[in-house]
């Protein structure tokens, strides 16, 4: 009688440690999933943060060429109109991101700052004025273009892009923030070192989606 209690009571407790361990498992296996996802759809969050600019600008192109040892010079010039679309956004290389499933936190740290992706600008020429020996050609466009893109560039950082830009970042934390909160994990930004004018867009950001 004793042996059968033993044996039974040795039973339950196998199957008991048999039963945490896998229990123990099961909700390892979930944490990894859930981080896996987690940081899927943050990335993916990411990849939607960028604006776009539109410029026009008016530029006045004159170039003058002396011909058989200066002897007399021939000139051409046009009026330029530019438009010309801008884009900013980030870099997600820079960005680095991970999961701590013990403390089940999501860690964000060197958030990139925003950057330049790309400046398509159009030219519309006006008042077209050249002769036979100074006249326009491809070449002139090709750098009339190069011109046109580092005009533009210039014109930007004054443009506030850049802090649209970044406001839009802060909104996208935000959105993370939700997301990992969703099933109940912590975003954890402190890592970005908001300025204080910042940190007072995010709460007010924040009041409002409450």
């Amino acid at each position: 009688m004793l042996e059968l209690f033993i044996g039974l009571f040795l039973g339950a407790l196998l199957t008991y440690g048999m039963y945490s361990l896998f229990n123990r498992k099961k909700r390892k296996d979930l944490t990894s999933y859930q981080s896996t996802v987690l940081l899927e759809k943050i990335r993916a969050v990411c990849k939607l943060i960028s604006v776009e600019g539109d410029f026009a600008e008016i530029y006045r192109y004159e170039n003058t060429r002396g011909h058989f040892g200066n002897l007399f010079s021939s000139k051409k010039k046009a009026l330029i109109v530019v438009n010309a679309k801008a884009h900013i956004g980030y870099d997600f290389k820079k960005l680095q991101i991970s999961a701590d499933t013990v403390r089940r936190t999501v860690c964000l740290k060197d958030f990139p700052q925003p950057e330049i992706l790309s400046i398509e600008p159009e030219l519309e020429f006006y008042d077209i004025r050249n002769d036979l020996f100074n006249a326009f050609t491809p070449d002139d466009l090709t750098n009339l273009n190069k011109e046109a893109k580092a005009h533009i560039r210039e014109k930007i950082p004054q443009s506030g892009l850049m802090e649209t830009a970044r406001h839009e970042a802060l909104e996208a934390i935000l959105l993370m923030e939700k997301i990992v909160e969703t099933i109940g994990w912590r975003l954890d930004y402190d890592a970005l070192k908001l300025d204080a004018q910042e940190t007072r867009f995010l709460e007010d950001q924040r009041q409002k989606l409450k």
